[in-house]
């Protein structure tokens, strides 16, 4: 009997948790925008205020560079699972990733959009930024660590 898929599985959910940390925050920038919308700030045709545009182009400026770097961990993490020549230069290749995803989530740690409600001077921005908009960080951490564990697994060889 042959082992479960486990590698490729969180291997390949790492890309699939950075887009859930754009759909969480884009979530948490529309229901802040609502917010500043009934108080004061001018509106978009998607239904962001500009705050709410900036503060999403911050987003996925973050979501990008994450998303990237977690492909790529895909990508390198499946190609050493298989046998043969070049697995060295694969090696190299697996910690070039590290330094934009350890950028990104230390970037979604230091959460630039409360910082940017400070600046723009829009309290109502600030004020209606759900509670759980902080803790969005730790899907970025999850997905980095996901990878590590799907990198690291190891398929039983077949009994006889």
């Amino acid at each position: 009997m042959r082992g479960r898929p486990g590698g490729p599985v969180l291997l390949m959910s790492g890309p699939v948790l950075v887009g859930a940390y754009a759909a969480v925050n884009y979530a948490a920038i529309r229901a802040a925008s609502g917010a500043q919308r009934s108080g004061s700030g001018r509106v978009t045709p998607d239904g962001l205020t500009s705050l709410g545009v900036d503060v999403w182009w911050v987003v996925k400026g973050v979501t990008l560079v994450v998303g990237f770097a977690a492909l790529t961990v895909a990508v390198v993490g499946l190609l050493l699972r298989r046998r043969g020549r070049g697995r060295s230069f694969l090696l190299v290749l697996a910690g070039v990733p590290i330094v934009p995803y350890a950028l990104g989530i230390a970037v979604a740690f230091a959460n630039p959009v409360p910082w940017m409600a400070t600046f723009y001077r829009s309290p109502d921005f600030a004020a209606a930024l759900p509670s759980w908009q902080p803790a969005s960080a730790l899907i970025l951490l999850a997905a980095a660590l996901a990878q590590a564990a799907g990198a690291l697994w190891r398929r039983r060889p077949a009994e006889p």
